[in-house]
């Protein structure tokens, strides 16, 4: 069995400083480590339990398969807080047929990201035996 000890998401974008500005600045993920010099240097950020790692550049945006998707405590806060820093909302939050409450928005590179809030009623949230 492989023991992973952590892990992260990497994406090469196409605009490195317009991805760090995205994803530092308005989406507001906090910097873990930074490496490299220079415009294409590595920008690592916190993701909860896991990374998200820009470095490199890529001639042509991510495949469309890639998603991102992020658990956040409440996307009603989120909405507003992406709004007033000029995001643009692919998709408003609605609360899905599964449950959980689901907004999507878009990098810079259109990499889609659900950002989810999990009620708590939702069976996620439950336990047996805890």
């Amino acid at each position: 069995m492989v023991h992973v000890l952590s892990g992260r998401v990497l994406l090469r974008p196409t605009d490195p400083d317009r991805s760090r500005v995205f994803y530092g600045d308005q989406l507001g993920l906090a910097v873990y480590r930074e490496f490299g010099t220079g415009p294409e240097r590595g920008t690592v950020y916190f993701l909860g339990g896991g990374f998200l790692e820009l470095s490199g550049r890529s001639e042509a945006p991510p495949a469309a398969d890639v998603r991102l998707w992020l658990q956040v405590a409440d996307v009603t806060a989120a909405h507003e807080e992406l709004l007033a820093k000029g995001v643009e909302i692919v998709r408003l939050p609605v609360k899905e047929p599964w449950g959980l409450v689901e907004m999507w928005v878009a990098d810079p590179d259109g990499t889609p990201i659900v950002l989810v809030e999990v009620p708590a009623d939702h069976p996620i949230r439950y336990r047996p035996g805890i």
